[in-house]
């Protein structure tokens, strides 16, 4: 049996790139930090991870190629330190999650060990266009 791909099928042309958006926000799957989406309205979203331990300057949150990506990485301590037990994690991560089309980031906040991140779907405007149709 063939396995019938949108990139290949003839009604959705430019499809492509959606399954290699799908394969790209399958990766990548690991489990820290823990995090949480919520809806909040029909057009808003939030993302909070649970990041303790880290300062905003620990914290970069960017968008590259329609990814949202959270990079956390905290700076190594100068004291000579001596841990009996050591069970608060201090390494680093990258958590990334890949936004439709008219996705936008309104605001990130960091709040009692939280990050939040505060996404608006834009509504898409709706465009009527003429093709001219010339004689050959």
């Amino acid at each position: 049996m063939t396995k019938i791909s949108l990139g290949t099928h003839p009604f959705l042309l430019g499809f492509d790139q959606l399954e290699r958006l799908a394969e790209r926000a399958a990766r990548g799957t690991e489990g820290y930090p823990p995090y949480n989406i919520e809806q909040h309205d029909p057009d808003g979203f939030r993302i909070t991870l649970a990041v303790a331990g880290f300062c905003p300057d620990d914290l970069s949150v960017t968008i590259e190629d329609r990814q949202l990506v959270i990079r956390g990485r905290q700076a190594e301590s100068t004291q000579d330190r001596v841990f009996l037990h050591r069970g608060i994690a201090a390494r680093a991560f990258q958590r990334s999650f890949v936004l439709a089309e008219g996705i936008k980031v309104e605001a990130a906040g960091l709040e009692n060990g939280l990050l939040h991140i505060d996404l608006r779907r834009q509504a898409p405007q709706s465009i009527v266009q003429t093709i001219p149709i010339s004689r050959k």
